[in-house]
């Protein structure tokens, strides 16, 4: 049996040896670098419906140097 997603579950991880606190919540994801208060946030909803994938493609098109 699974427990449900009722309130916010916060933990700290490591990329490329930066701090990041990754929450996941009932109405998605968000990751943040340690300090900072914006970061990137994912819905459920969006993730779901392959919405994520298309603004990654479009987030990487602008980003590209």
């Amino acid at each position: 049996m699974t427990t449900k997603l009722e309130k916010p579950i916060r933990r700290e991880i490591a990329i490329d040896d930066r701090a990041y606190t990754l929450t996941i919540d009932p109405d998605g994801l968000k990751l943040v670098e340690k300090g900072h208060r914006k970061g990137v946030q994912l819905r459920w909803q969006d993730l779901v419906n392959g919405d994520a994938a298309l603004a990654a493609a479009l987030n990487a098109s602008v980003r590209a140097d």
